[in-house]
């Protein structure tokens, strides 16, 4: 932040020098109100950056040629605040004019001709029109190839951004590619600790994450890390934004512990650089607080989530996307806490203000479909869930490729909306899909490949299918077992889904075994009043029930009980509802009494 306000003291000084001795319209002047609006974008300050360069816009356009290249240029940098506001029909307008000004006054080979299909570009992938961003950068990349060698690193740019696009649509092995070749240009023509080598890692990592191996994610983001400590300032800015992604690793990965200090100190060092009303200290509290939330303290994460969302309100439009993101995420924190109707509320938030900023289609639209399906569920209202399900069904049909992982999310909540209204013939092809889709995408050891195979082994114990059941559940065993920490709750989930499997199959000893795991990991990863301990407690008391055990079935449900009582509100309809306990513990106490006697 000093030497932002540094900069901007040097510019506004030389802007007053200017003013006094030289005509109000002079070129100079244009290009200092130039420089104070760069310094005010990268400030954060958007509103006072497009002011600054519209003021240069003006004095360009009284003392040039309209079609001069200068006038592009205050046309682009417009354009450019205009996207990070998320104002994005204003940012393309002023794209396309200055795109229109170079290709009057410039050769078609001229790499600020590039420069504008690379923004629009950047315009298009944020309006998730994938197919037009795309374009726009192979337009971008020619013309770089013609007029530049061939490892110069704006051609690695444009590498590096159909990277993103790819990596957006879900085409991951394509998205490394281009990523990897962008990072191979830039490894030949910039020092090895150039600041856009660590962006090419950096972006190598996200690629990885989507593809569920974290540990490569982790190893890139770390390079990236190094980096950047070696090229910037230690409290940079973009040095936060590496600890941001080494943090999302570790979240990724469920090592919570390992997450939080990185997060904390990507804040810390946004505190110390950056105005209190930045976007990239709300994008450090959402991650903040999605860690707090994967760890069950709901509080926590929800104080989080709403000094993003404070900040966003004081700098962002009443309709920016970000604002949506902010109310989903708050929305997902009340729905975990089984507050549904806030929950509810706040997703349609979301959903309202993305229905204003961006294209019907739009894979976000979907999303926030999707979350009020969820939601529904939750409230059982299952004909309005099974509505909202297939609304963001049809609109990922529509904007994502058809083998694209959203879509396998998708299938598979239509699933367990067929699942939980026990329509098991309904549900399976559903799931099938889902898992279809997720083999031709993802890695084989992918853990989303594993809740598939979860929920279908879910839909063959219910229909008593209970060998097939056991399959699945021990074949999304094998892939945890393979790419999880031992002590990560998704293999408590699996562990627990066994034992269910083998109490209905009157396999009471190893049911036991499967649920103690369950228990023992959970114990280990999470709170101890968190709500999973508290289910595994009381499927062991199932248990030990069925094995007329009944002081140590009443003891474990008295377990379950308290954590419950402790961790969610009194009206939350989990999975080992109060009164069961309640009229389950008189009945043991009966029972145990009769087998004394």
């Amino acid at each position: 932040m000093g030497e932002y306000s540094k900069a901007l003291s040097s510019y506004e000084k030389a802007l007053e020098i200017r003013q006094q001795s030289l005509p109000s319209n002079h070129p100079d002047i244009g290009a200092s109100y130039n420089n104070i609006g760069l310094v005010y974008e990268n400030m954060g300050e958007y509103s006072k950056a497009i002011s600054s360069h519209e003021k240069a816009l003006e004095i360009k356009q009284e003392s040039l040629l309209p079609n001069h290249p200068d006038v592009g240029a205050s046309y682009n940098n417009i354009g450019e605040v205009y996207n990070k506001m998320g104002e994005y029909s204003k940012a393309l307008s002023s794209h396309e004019k200055a795109l229109e000004i170079r290709q009057q006054s410039l050769p078609p080979n001229h790499p600020d001709i590039g420069a504008s299909y690379n923004n629009i570009g950047v315009v298009y992938e944020n309006m998730g029109e994938y197919s037009k961003a795309f374009s726009s950068y192979e337009k971008a990349l020619e013309i770089k190839q013609q007029s530049l060698p061939p490892n110069h690193p704006d051609v690695g740019a444009s590498y590096n951004n159909i990277g993103e696009v790819y990596n957006k649509m879900g085409e991951y092995s394509k998205a490394l590619s281009s990523h990897e070749k962008a990072l191979e240009i830039r490894q030949q023509s910039l020092p090895p600790n150039h600041f856009d080598v660590g962006a090419s890692y950096n972006n190598i990592g996200l690629v990885y994450e989507n593809m569920g191996e974290y540990s490569k994610a982790l190893s890139s983001h770390e390079k990236a890390l190094e980096i950047k400590q070696q090229s910037l300032v230690s409290n940079h800015p973009d040095v936060g934004v590496s600890y941001n992604n080494i943090g999302s690793s570790y979240a990724q990965m469920k090592e919570y512990a390992k997450a939080v200090p990185y997060f904390e100190k990507a804040l810390e060092i946004q505190q110390e650089t950056l105005p209190p009303n930045h976007l990239h200290l709300a994008y450090s509290y959402n991650n903040i607080a999605l860690v707090y939330e994967n760890m069950g303290e709901y509080s926590k994460a929800l104080s989080s989530h709403e000094k993003a969302l404070g900040i966003q309100q004081e700098t962002l439009p009443s309709n920016h996307p970000g604002l949506a993101m902010s109310y989903n995420n708050i929305g997902g924190v009340y729905r975990n806490m089984g507050e549904y109707s806030k929950a509810l509320s706040f997703h349609e938030k979301a959903l309202e203000i993305r229905q204003q900023s961006l294209r019907p289609n739009h894979p976000d639209v979907g999303a926030s479909h999707f979350n009020i399906g969820l939601v529904y569920e939750n409230m059982r209202e299952y004909t309005k869930a099974l509505s909202s399900h297939e609304k963001a069904l049809a609109i990922r049909q529509q904007s994502l490729l058809p083998n694209h992982p959203h879509l396998a999310s998708s299938y598979n909540n239509i699933g367990s909306f067929y699942a939980r209204m026990k329509e098991y013939a309904k549900a399976v092809p559903y799931f099938e899909k889902a898992l279809e889709i997720q083999q031709k995408t993802l890695l084989p050891n992918h853990p989303d490949l594993a809740m598939s195979y979860n929920n279908i082994g879910g839909v063959y114990n219910k229909m008593g299918e209970y060998s097939k059941a056991l399959l699945s559940y021990e074949i999304a065993l094998g892939i945890e077992q393979e790419t999880l920490p031992q002590n990560h709750p998704g293999l408590a989930m699996s562990y627990n889904n066994i034992g269910g499997v083998y109490r209905n199959m009157g396999e009471y000893s190893k049911a036991l075994s499967s649920h103690e795991k369950a228990l023992e990991i959970r114990q280990q990863s999470v709170p101890p009043n968190h709500p999973d301990v508290g289910a595994s407690y009381f499927n062991i008391g199932n248990v030990y029930y069925h094995m007329d055990e009944y002081s140590k079935a009443l003891s474990c449900h008295e377990k379950a009980l308290a954590i419950k009582q402790q961790s969610l509100p009194p009206n939350h309809p989990d999975k080992y509802p109060t009164q069961a306990v309640q009229f389950r513990k008189e009945w043991f106490i009966m029972a145990a009494f009769l087998a004394q006697r």
